[in-house]
């Protein structure tokens, strides 16, 4: 009897144990690291269904651009910029580029992105300068700084937040994506020795520089770039500042003119920008505006480096044409900067927005000077 006593009690606490046993490999079970091991697949489609839904929903943007996608940089950027942010965002965020004209006719884009029939325009602010004369900081300013320097303004002096409040005024957020090297300070059928040199002359002139240089006494004419090159080669006018020496020589300027002028003293830099309409930027995740950001800080990053080496390749070329290469007489270039004060002033007269982005660039540009100065050969 005793016997049997003894072995019923074991059996119980055995029963017990195997219980307890049981309690805890299922509660073991029912871990996060014991699901993973009995059920490894179903855990990474989790994780990368969390990975891509992180970005946001899918996006495709239109946009027009008001130059050929064909033209160098200013076009062809716009394709790089479409592809990387393709290949970036694992195709979250398409944009569908438009060629000039197809959206809209040009001189209605900036209302259409503005009102949001077009999503997006990829251009210069300076096309868009009689709505605002504060665009033409945002886009090349006349004896203004190098890529650098400009870059500098932007991000660490204010540019930026005074570029954004400035097409904010228009629904519109713009993002600097390529920036341009310098042009060429034109193409002249006969020599400039002097500032009067210039008076009486017929030129095709584009931008706030055709302000600066009539009061010199020069005629500007606003053409296209085949309506210039023939006007320029049949006399009807007698120089013509047109773009970079890559593009100039794609037009064929060298057959219309003999003398090619530099520096570039109109356009040192020159920013093409990706303008939004705002609301579909605020549509956009925070991570989908990131991504266009980073695209287009590395496009600034490609445009620069491509853009001098195209320069370079260009000028040999046009000398081996048969062209004379000048440097603009230093009175003359002095005579331009006093113009380029002058118009300056009645433009802030007459625009406070204008005014106020002067006052922003002109203290970064003179704080920067004694930087420029000692840090750089001159």
């Amino acid at each position: 009897m005793a016997r049997l006593v003894t072995v019923a009690g074991l059996a119980l606490v055995l029963g017990i144990l195997i219980g307890i046993g049981a309690v805890s490999l299922q509660r073991s079970a029912n871990t996060p690291e014991a699901r993973a091991i009995k059920d490894p697949e179903t855990e990474q489609t989790a994780a990368a269904n969390a990975v891509s839904e992180a970005p946001g929903r899918p996006v495709v943007i239109k946009m027009a651009s008001s130059a050929p996608t064909s033209a160098p940089q200013i076009g062809t950027m716009a394709v790089s910029m479409v592809e990387k942010l393709s290949t970036a965002s694992d195709g979250n965020i398409e944009i569908k580029v438009f060629e000039p004209n197809m959206l809209a006719p040009n001189g209605e884009l900036f209302d259409k992105v503005a009102d949001g029939t077009i999503d997006a325009v990829w251009s210069s602010p300076n096309f868009f300068a009689e709505r605002d004369s504060v665009f033409w900081f945002f886009s090349t300013v006349p004896f203004g700084p190098s890529a650098s320097e400009y870059l500098a303004w932007l991000s660490y002096g204010g540019g930026q937040d005074l570029m954004d409040e400035s097409f904010a005024r228009f629904n519109i957020k713009p993002i600097v994506c390529p920036v341009l090297p310098p042009e060429s300070g034109g193409w002249f059928r006969r020599e400039i020795n002097t500032v009067t040199d210039l008076n009486g002359l017929r030129m095709r002139f584009m931008g706030i520089g055709a302000k600066v240089i009539r009061r010199l006494g020069v005629e500007t004419l606003a053409l296209n770039g085949g309506d210039t090159f023939y006007a320029l080669q049949s006399g009807n006018i007698d120089a013509a500042e047109f773009s970079l020496p890559f593009i100039d020589l794609r037009y064929g300027f060298e057959k219309a003119a003999t003398h090619y002028y530099f520096p570039g003293w109109h356009q040192q830099s020159s920013l093409i920008t990706l303008l939004i309409n705002m609301k579909v930027w605020d549509s956009l995740t925070e991570a989908q505006r990131g991504l266009i950001n980073s695209v287009c800080g590395d496009n600034i990053r490609e445009s620069l480096a491509e853009g001098e080496v195209q320069q370079v390749k260009a000028l040999q070329e046009i000398r081996q044409r048969g062209v004379n290469v000048h440097t603009l007489p230093k009175p003359v270039l002095e005579a331009l900067k006093a113009s380029w004060l002058q118009v300056v002033k009645e433009e802030s007269a007459a625009n406070p927005e204008f005014k106020k982005v002067w006052e922003s660039y002109h203290a970064f540009r003179k704080s920067y000077a004694e930087w420029r100065g000692l840090g750089y050969l001159p």
